[in-house]
């Protein structure tokens, strides 16, 4: 069996897109003060860690577009209200899915170079930007996951099966 990594890459950007917003729906539903609570991690809190996502997915875009992201560490001090950040991260998921769905296997294959927030020189292909994305989104929900699990409360099953069960994605 073949497997086309841009079709993967597109399904791969539509799952993020989804988990995020599995993600966000469930911390919209805790007990007051919760999403904001500090934890024991060096995100602080449940809407910190969410943030850290989005600045990353935001440097990231912003090394696509050879821009300037203009953020001088990995999150912000502090995050915005959770649903003004939950609209900002779904923009910004759109935004990871309509470049996976213009990626042809030349611009794919495209190195992007960028300087690190913590220093160095770094170059990555558009194609393992956006696998870097999806399994940074993944890596941290999966705090947040334990977060819920601390309350307690049952976290959403996120994983790419049931996204893949649940929500299978249209690449044509």
């Amino acid at each position: 069996m073949t497997i086309d990594p841009l079709s993967q890459g597109r399904m791969l950007a539509r799952y993020n897109a989804w988990a995020g917003n599995m993600i966000f729906a469930a911390a919209a539903k805790l007990p007051e003060g919760e999403v904001t609570k500090p934890r024991q991690s060096v995100f602080k809190s449940i809407a910190h860690m969410l943030n850290h996502i989005y600045v990353i997915g935001r440097v990231f875009q912003a090394h696509l577009e050879g821009r300037p992201h203009g953020y001088r560490a990995r999150n912000t001090p502090g995050h915005p209200p959770l649903e003004e950040l939950r609209s900002a991260q779904a923009e910004l998921d759109a935004w990871y899915v309509a470049l996976s769905d213009a990626l042809t296997p030349l611009t794919a294959e495209e190195a992007v170079r960028f300087d690190y927030i913590g220093g160095g020189e770094g170059v990555m292909t558009r194609a393992q930007i956006l696998l870097h994305i999806v399994n940074h989104g993944t890596y941290h929900r999966g705090f947040v996951a334990d977060f819920f699990y601390q309350i307690p409360v049952q976290p959403p099953a996120t994983d790419l099966t049931v996204f893949l069960r649940d929500a299978p994605p249209k690449l044509d």
